[in-house]
């Protein structure tokens, strides 16, 4: 099943340089495990609640794909570069297939009760 990484991150005043270098070498820690980016601080329409800063989202094939490049040894050497200086939070989420039905688990999670 696909994955992805979420990351909200905090906007800077301005970015640090490190932060500019996580960015060019970034991808070269995904490519091994077919990672992809899918939204890169794009505009955000907030619609409900506040969002302050920006949303990355990756694309992974599963999410074991996802924990290995995020654990893997060439990206914990650049993490640093973006974690120094920008504040955020990052999560890795399973996606649902295509046969996925909203009320369907509604109804289990109202069995379940």
């Amino acid at each position: 099943m696909t994955a992805y990484v979420i990351a909200h991150l905090r906007d800077p005043e301005e970015f640090h340089p490190e932060v500019l270098e996580y960015m060019e070498r970034i991808q070269a820690t995904m490519d091994p495990f077919a990672g992809r980016f899918i939204v890169h601080g794009g505009a955000v329409d907030v619609r409900e609640g506040v969002w302050p800063g920006s949303l990355v989202m990756l694309e992974f094939p599963s999410g074991e794909h996802a924990r290995r490049w995020y654990e893997s040894p060439a990206y914990q050497a650049v993490l640093p570069l973006r974690t120094d200086h920008l504040e955020g939070d990052v999560v890795i989420v399973e996606g649902v297939g295509p046969e996925h039905c909203a009320a369907a688990k509604a109804a289990g999670i109202r069995a379940a009760s």
